[in-house]
C-alpha cells in the first residue's frame, strides 16, 4: 500500500474534525453564533417553530449546530482513524470511499451556498485532499508509485 495515500486522506478528515471542534466550540461558548441583533436573539428564545410548540426556534438552532458540528467531528475521527489504521480496509471499500466523498462534496455545496469563506475554503481544501488521496492511491494499485 502507498504511504501517501492514506496520509492525504487522514490531513483531510483533521480538517473536517478541527472545524468540527471549533463549530461545537462556537456553539456552545461565546456569541461568535449569535444574531448581531438582541432582538432577534430574544425573539427566537420565545418562538416555536411550526413543526412543533416543545422547543424553540433557540434550542433548535443550538440543537442543530451541535449536532451538525457532531456529524464534522464524527467523519473526523472515523475517516482519520481509518486511514491511519486501517488504511487497506479503507482503501479497498468503494462504498466507504464514496460515502466520505459524497460527505465532503455535501460539505462543499452546503458552506458554497449558505456559510462563509473559511468553512468553505477549509471543506475544499479537505475534498482536494480526498480526491489526491483517491487519485494515488488508484495509481499506486496500477504500478505507478
Amino acid at each position: 500500500m502507498n504511504t501517501i495515500a492514506p496520509l492525504l486522506l487522514a490531513a483531510s478528515a483533521a480538517i473536517i474534525l478541527l472545524l468540527g471542534i471549533a463549530h461545537l466550540l462556537f456553539t456552545f461558548r461565546g456569541p461568535k453564533l449569535h444574531p448581531r441583533d438582541a432582538t432577534l436573539t430574544a425573539r427566537m428564545k420565545e418562538v416555536s417553530p411550526v413543526l412543533t410548540r416543545q422547543t424553540t426556534m433557540w434550542k433548535a438552532w443550538i440543537g442543530f449546530n451541535a449536532s451538525h458540528s457532531n456529524g464534522a467531528i464524527f467523519f473526523g475521527l472515523v475517516y482519520g482513524y481509518l486511514a491511519l489504521a486501517h488504511a487497506s480496509f479503507l482503501f479497498q471499500s468503494p462504498f466507504l470511499l464514496l460515502v466520505g466523498l459524497a460527505m465532503l462534496v455535501g460539505y462543499v455545496f452546503l458552506a458554497r451556498t449558505y456559510w462563509f469563506s473559511i468553512p468553505f475554503r477549509g471543506i475544499t481544501l479537505a475534498t482536494a485532499l480526498y480526491v489526491v488521496a483517491l487519485v494515488v492511491n488508484q495509481t499506486s494499485i496500477g504500478g505507478f508509485q
